[in-house]
Order: C-alpha cells, then structure tokens, then sequence
C-alpha cells in the first residue's frame, strides 16, 4: 500500500472534526490547514453586497455582512480569481444563483491552464470537478466558484507543473475526499511552487481531487488563531464557513 493511499484511507476513516484550522509543516515548510464536512458545516461564497451590489473585498465586510443575521465566519479565505473590477473569471454561484458563467476553453494565466476546475457545494457534500466534466454533468451547487489550474485530478499533479519551477508565491487551494464529505482548505505561509504545493495535497492529506484558488493575493481569516490577513488591494469572491454568532471557534 502506498503512502498517500493509506493516509487517504485514514482520512476517510476518521471521523471528520467541525471547521477548524491548524499548523502544518510539510518538506520544512509550513501551511495552514482548515477543515470543514459540508454535512455540518455551513460553506459559503460571498462576492457583494446583496442590498447594493458593491463588492465586499475584505474578510471583515463579510463579517460585518452576517452580524446582521446572528452568525460569523469560522474561517473564510479568497475563493478564486477575479477582473480587476473583482468580477469572478469563471463560474460563480451564489444561493443557487449563477452570477458568472462557466468557462472551459484554454486561455491565458493560471485560470486558462487546463484542465482547471470548479469547487461546488451541494446538499451534504462538496467536490472538486474538472471544468469539462462538470459541464457534461452540471451538478446542482448551491454555491461553486471556478479557479485553475486543478492542482491534483484523480490522484495526478497537473501535467504541467515542475518539480524545480522557481515561479513561487503563497498560495491557496481547496480539495475535496471522494465521498464529499471531507474539504481541506490550504494556504502556504511562505512562497512555494506549484508542484509543491499540490504534492501537500496528494502527498500527505491523501487528496485525490484539488483546486488552486490563487496565489500573490492569497489570504485568510481564522479567528479561533487570531489571525486575519490583510492585503493592499480588496480581494474577488471569498470562501467561508458560517456559524452561529455565539458558538464558540476551537
């Protein structure tokens, strides 16, 4: 039995924790590791203001957003690339509701590095689905943002990614287990390259599916480890999972 399998088997088999965030050292270099099962745990996505339409573009909007009902963010990290203008690249769907349109034809930078992907949140479970794929079948997400390029797609590093690439930067992804149960939020707390990066996935949380969100404005906000990251320029469409105002964050 191989390495990753039986660390996947592991992970299947254990039984998944409410959203939380911990530390990580990987090949000397450390992540942040956030965990959420979609069973339990409220996953959003978040991009405007829903009364005015202004781009919220900052963890702490969002906070400010879901005071009014009660509730706060667990933890919550940008969710995929945007225009300048912060509309979503790809595919975005908010609540069942498609904002931005999938997009599956190869194109420039990362986002157009096939295959890419989508990340989507249905009832009790979430998954990473290769754009193509996800076209054919098209799930029904109540939330879903599209990124790229896939990191890892069914237990492979993207064809593309090199081993000694000196292109590094902090950066962030999502995977998914293949009951849908479990998702791994990731962040690299130092610039890091692709390939490694993905083999964090792979590797050691034993991922056979997962999705990069993006890198250089790669962010996260987790109040249970007193930190909340902030950035010059406000970000696109975010990622978070919602509680209770008064429940307490482990």
């Amino acid at each position: 039995m191989t390495c990753a399998l039986a660390l996947l088997l592991l992970a299947l088999a254990a039984p998944a924790a409410a959203a939380s965030c911990r530390a990580l050292t990987v090949e000397g270099t450390g992540y942040t590791l956030c965990e959420a099962d979609p069973a339990t745990d409220d996953i959003r996505l978040f991009l405007a203001d829903p009364e005015t339409g202004t781009p919220l573009g900052s963890f702490a909007n969002v906070e400010r957003l879901l005071e009014t009902g009660g509730e706060r963010l667990a933890f919550a990290m940008n969710g995929g690339m945007y225009h300048p203008d912060r509309r979503p690249v790809g595919l975005h769907v908010e609540n069942r509701q498609q904002r931005a349109p999938l997009v599956t034809s190869a194109g420039p930078g990362n986002f157009g590095m096939l295959p890419n992907g989508v990340f989507c949140v249905r009832d009790g479970r979430a998954d990473v689905i290769e754009s193509r794929a996800f076209a054919r079948t098209a799930p029904d997400c109540r939330h879903a943002t599209q990124s790229g390029p896939m990191l890892v797609i069914d237990g492979a590093l993207h064809p593309r990614f090199l081993e000694d690439s000196d292109s590094r930067f902090v950066r962030n992804g999502v995977g998914t287990s293949p009951d849908g149960r479990r998702v791994w939020f990731l962040i690299s707390d130092a610039p890091v390259n692709f390939h490694r990066f993905a083999r964090v996935f792979r590797d050691h949380l034993g991922v056979a599916q997962a999705l990069y969100l993006d890198g250089k404005v790669s962010r996260l906000h987790a109040p249970a480890l007193d930190r909340s990251d902030g950035g010059f320029l406000p970000m696109g469409p975010i990622l978070g999972v919602v509680v209770d105002a008064a429940a307490p964050l482990d």
